[in-house]
């Protein structure tokens, strides 16, 4: 497969589908890892190599490239990823250097590891590739995984997952997994239950450290400061907007102060349009994000990425899309870090944060838009109830660093 994807890089032409953009980023990517050797690899350095295959992996990378840059200063760090929606957050990251991960291939994998020259490869997750282990174990590479987590439901631990991976899990040396579950349908799959141990998801101290370094004096949020209650709704879908807006609209009645922050989970024009279409038809005041109206606005639409994180500290309650849409359910745990309560749709898909988040009363699942209107309505008349729910969805986040 992997000498196949080779020939189609090299077809690839320009194009803005995902798949095509993967193969087409590949070209060249062997010289830019030798042109790297030679500039920037200081050979009296030990060198850490993650690898995070998307954005999601690559929060549970981040607090690990945080903490080596603190605790180890002398290590070099190097950071792989294969989605192209990677690229930018990757060059975000405090790395000596980024890149595309190369194709499985023996001719790939030995020219990058003889370009980074790594004392250890840790993968974020689950996702690893057998060749680059095999070759990064020949060569005495120590080999880990950090997060690393299995549904009981994964393709992975059937018979032809174990019979093709199984002897790269057995290789890994250390292994963190997020809970004993998880260790126990690793060690299935083939990883030594000497190498485990049940560290926790480090995607909780990512949202954690968001929230506590938030600066409500920042422009972003400074623009939009206010006393009264706000919903934010962050990763929508049109699924979820057709059950939150009219409860927004709902619970706006009871309580004209309300307003609603929603960040739709693609801010293409299209989809922003119909927001804004539809607060026009409605009569509700709206704005764009970093609009001069936004401040004084009941419906502030986020035509951007990359600030829903942050925007939940302006948020007394929170909505998060997804649970009505095929895509599943996106972060509850963001909202969460800042003591924010969370609503979210049925779609959670055996989600660990949102049964979390359920069980100790910090988040509300709902299933249609009286039920949305009603706990928000129960929320702005009970002060006491917000205030537990908020506590409680923070203590899932602190509980779980």
């Amino acid at each position: 497969m992997g000498h196949l994807a080779r020939v189609l890089a090299a077809a690839a032409p320009v194009s803005g589908n995902k798949f095509v953009r993967t193969l087409r980023a590949r070209r060249g990517i062997l010289d830019r890892y030798r042109h790297w050797s030679t500039t920037g690899r200081d050979p009296a350095r030990p060198l850490l190599w993650i690898h995070a295959p998307s954005v999601g992996e690559g929060l549970q990378a981040r607090p690990i490239i945080r903490l080596i840059r603190a605790e180890r200063p002398d290590v070099q760090l190097a950071y792989t990823h294969f989605s192209p929606s990677a690229e930018s957050f990757a060059r975000g990251l405090d790395a000596d250097f980024t890149d595309y991960l190369p194709f499985d291939t023996a001719v790939d994998v030995r020219t990058a590891l003889d370009a980074i020259r790594p004392s250890a490869l840790v993968f974020a997750k689950l996702d690893l590739w057998p060749i680059l282990v095999e070759e990064a174990a020949l060569r005495g590479v120590r080999l880990g995984m950090i997060s690393a987590t299995m549904t009981a439901r994964s393709g992975r631990g059937g018979v032809i997952g174990r019979a093709l991976l199984g002897t790269a899990y057995a290789r890994l040396d250390a292994v963190g997994a997020v809970d004993e579950a998880d260790a126990r349908r690793l060690e299935r799959l083939g990883v030594r239950r000497e190498a485990i141990r049940v560290t926790g998801d480090t995607r909780y101290d990512q949202v954690w450290e968001r929230a506590r370094g938030a600066d409500l004096d920042a422009p972003l949020l400074a623009a939009l400061a206010s006393d009264r209650p706000t919903l934010v709704a962050g990763s929508t879908w049109p699924a979820d907007e057709r059950v939150l807006l009219p409860a927004f609209e709902r619970a706006r009645a009871e309580s004209h102060r309300l307003r609603l922050v929603i960040a739709p989970h693609e801010p293409v024009a299209a989809h922003v349009g119909a927001i804004i279409e539809w607060a026009r038809n409605a009569g509700v005041p709206c704005a764009r994000l970093g609009e001069p109206a936004a401040g004084r606005a009941d419906v502030i639409v986020v035509d951007r990425v990359g600030v829903l994180g942050d925007l939940y500290a302006l948020g007394t309650f929170a909505y998060v899309g997804g649970g009505f849409h095929r895509a599943g359910l996106h972060s509850v745990i963001e909202p969460a870090a800042f003591a924010v309560p969370v609503t979210f749709g049925p779609r959670t898909g055996g989600s660990r944060d949102a049964s979390r988040l359920l069980e100790r009363g910090g988040g509300v699942m709902i299933r249609s838009t009286p039920e949305l209107a009603d706990r928000l309505a129960e929320w702005l008349h009970d002060p006491v109830a917000l205030a537990r729910a908020g506590a409680a969805a923070r203590a899932v986040v602190s509980d779980g660093l």
